[in-house]
């Protein structure tokens, strides 16, 4: 049996095992272990925890914060791990733990079929699933976490076991929202969904700085709008996008999409018919992994007129967006997974990408001060959506009840925090010795 790829550094392939989305993060791992299937990965823990060496974990690389990239650890690059198996009859599909979107959608499309997932083709399946996963199906049928099956699981102490409604309950509580808390998630099994293979966007551009009355009106469409209608709102380089995206018969989306007409007279106008797959590569970016990058968001429970003021106001060189929830992610009551932001209206995200270091200090300050002028209308956060922001962040990502479910679960699974190169669930024994005393 062929063994796992092992790059040390200066070796061959090194150097690009180690790149990661965001330019910013250079560090470099003591080993880097290609697994090609599960054994690999229990057996890279297992060198990982003889030798003291911290563990990250890659799929697509996509943490802003760079968590795959252990500095002088060992990182398990899933990578090589990329395999969708579809079964059309019964409308599941099978991923492995390195699979990226784009894949998972390539072997379900021509089946006409898919499951929640992310609009950019490369972000790895287990990363985004494993926070929540929103993209545009989220509506008609939840959040990628909401459409799994079950999972198979590496654990920290090298066992692997499957977790799903039947079997390791709470482990597939936690799995779903919690992060790469719990073990690192070799394969996927996920509820797939007749969705076809068109859609529709529309999108009106307006000048930010008169926008507001616009926005107002499509935030009042987007909170009544249908479930197969993700509304979405972008300010960037001074110009305010608002619209929709439809995943489904693209004349039924049409019908829906004339209903922007009553935000205004817009400087420009754009309704879009694309493939399915198309509309998932529409987030992508050419040598998107040279950018250094830099983001924050909220989970927002309404849109008040002052937070459109505040939104409007951001700095052009930032991008900003809103995307609707409700729907089917609202359905699930909010303790019945990790992710219990159930109630959210709508997620706003700031970001800023650049390719100087010198900018990297103004770059991070101003999109700080963007999502600082949100902060006031928020309610949560998306942990998927956490940079730098440690364990403050943690808690805005988990209600208490939540957190404390997950912390005991992680006392149950990982004790020692093994897994700790992530938004950290921190075992107790952690919390107690952090905990200040009076």
């Amino acid at each position: 049996m062929e063994s796992p790829e092992i790059l040390r550094p200066d070796e061959p392939g090194y150097d690009d095992a180690r790149r990661v989305w965001n330019a910013m993060i250079d560090r470099r791992p003591a080993l880097v272990v290609r697994c090609r299937r599960t054994a690999d990965v229990v057996a890279a823990l297992a060198l990982a925890r003889r030798d003291g060496l911290e563990v990250g974990v890659r799929c697509g690389g996509h943490s802003v914060a760079g968590h795959a990239v252990p500095e002088g650890g060992l990182m398990i690059d899933l990578t090589p791990m990329g395999e969708v198996r579809v079964d059309p009859e019964r409308r599941r599909a099978r991923v492995q733990g390195g699979a990226l979107l784009g894949a998972l959608d390539a072997a379900t499309q021509p089946y006409g079929l898919a499951t929640t997932a992310g609009n950019v083709s490369h972000t790895g399946v287990g990363g985004l699933t494993l926070g929540g996963g929103m993209g545009w199906l989220a509506r008609q049928y939840g959040l990628a976490c909401d459409n799994v099956l079950s999972f198979e699981v590496v654990t920290a102490d090298g066992r692997v076991v499957r977790a799903s409604a039947a079997e390791n309950t709470e482990l597939f509580w936690g799995l779903r929202g919690g992060g790469g808390n719990f073990g690192v998630v070799t394969e996927f099994e996920f509820q797939l969904h007749a969705t076809g293979t068109r859609t529709l966007t529309a999108e009106l551009d307006f000048p930010a700085a008169e926008a507001a009355p616009a926005m107002a009106r499509w935030r009042d469409l987007a909170l009544a709008g249908p479930r197969r209608a993700t509304y979405e709102a972008t300010v960037i380089g001074g110009i305010a996008t608002l619209g929709l995206v439809w995943v489904g018969d693209p004349d039924e989306g049409r019908d829906v999409a004339r209903s922007l007409e009553v935000l205004g007279a817009p400087v420009a106008r754009r309704e879009v018919e694309r493939s399915y797959l198309d509309l998932q590569r529409c987030g992508d970016t050419p040598q998107g992994h040279a950018y250094r990058r830099y983001w924050k968001g909220h989970y927002l429970p309404g849109l008040p007129d002052a937070a459109i003021e505040a939104l409007l106001g951001h700095h052009p060189s930032v991008g900003a967006s809103l995307q609707t929830h409700g729907g089917a992610i609202a359905d699930v009551a909010a303790d019945a997974t990790a992710f219990a932001h159930r109630g959210t209206a709508f997620e706003y995200m700031v970001a800023a990408r650049w390719t100087d270091p010198a900018e990297d200090a103004a770059r991070v300050a101003t999109v700080r001060e963007c999502a600082a002028g949100l902060a006031p209308f928020a309610r949560g956060a998306y942990v998927n959506a956490l940079s730098d922001d440690g364990h403050a962040g943690v808690s805005r990502a988990y209600p208490a009840a939540s957190l404390a479910r997950l912390t005991a679960l992680k006392d149950a699974v990982d004790p020692d925090n093994v897994f700790h190169l992530n938004q950290n669930i921190r075992p107790s024994r952690e919390v107690v010795a952090t905990t200040p005393t009076t």
